[in-house]
């Protein structure tokens, strides 16, 4: 039987000071995943939509009156690109050591994802038909309601990426390293869990980027067969 890499009451020492150069890999690794998995995730709306589109069965596909509005879409999925090319310009912001350029775009980024997500509600009701309004309605706002999701749960990873860097911006400044263990909240550690933890901001950042761009292309996708097609 192996044996236990720790055991309770391991010394910190031995469980700590991972290399940030592993867990940046990591993370930008996971977001290429994460783009992946998405991808298979709104294919299935992709299918949905052309499938019952083809079958209309007994007329139900789109009825009369069922048009999603082009005006509302064109809004939201204009916040939604807007904000992940801020977060594309923080990215090189950050890699040219202009890290206040990179959290003044950082933060516009989250307000205007946040507009894209309160004018998504307000389209819905606008709307003039509901989910049980043919096959076209329920495609539309399942599909929306998942991508709505999916952008929020992209605006609290931008937000938290966000709140460490504004948190050591004053560590930054003064070439003064985080006082051992605080990264990690647990301020009686003796080490920190990851060596530099402040140097994962760039590995969340670009991890970040890359996985909103890839959203704001799905939602750019969705745009026009919801809305054009």
């Amino acid at each position: 039987m192996a044996e236990p890499l720790a055991y309770e009451g391991t010394g910190y020492e031995v469980l700590e000071g991972e290399p940030p150069e592993l867990l940046g890999r990591n993370l930008v690794s996971a977001s290429y995943l994460l783009a992946g998995a998405t991808a298979f995730f709104f294919i299935a709306f992709v299918f949905a939509y052309f499938y019952l589109r083809s079958l209309n069965s007994a007329g139900m596909w789109k009825p009369k009156g069922v048009d999603a509005s082009v005006a509302w879409g064109t809004v939201v999925v204009a916040c939604y690109a807007a904000s992940a090319v801020l977060v594309r310009l923080g990215l090189t912001d950050h890699r040219a050591l202009r890290r206040d350029q990179w959290r003044v775009k950082g933060l516009v980024a989250l307000l205007v994802g946040i507009a894209g997500l309160v004018l998504q509600v307000v389209a819905w009701t606008h709307q003039s038909f509901g989910p049980a309004d043919g096959g076209f309605a329920s495609v539309y706002f399942g599909w929306t309601a998942f991508l709505f999701l999916f952008v929020f749960i992209t605006l609290i990873w931008l937000e938290m990426t966000l709140a460490m860097s504004y948190r050591y911006r004053g560590y930054v400044a003064a070439s003064r390293e985080v006082p051992a263990g605080h990264a990690s909240g647990d301020p009686g550690r003796m080490a920190h869990d990851i060596r530099d933890p402040l140097s994962l901001v760039r590995a969340e950042l670009m991890g970040l980027s890359f996985y909103w761009t890839f959203l704001a292309a799905v939602a750019v996708v969705s745009w026009i067969i919801l809305y054009l097609i």
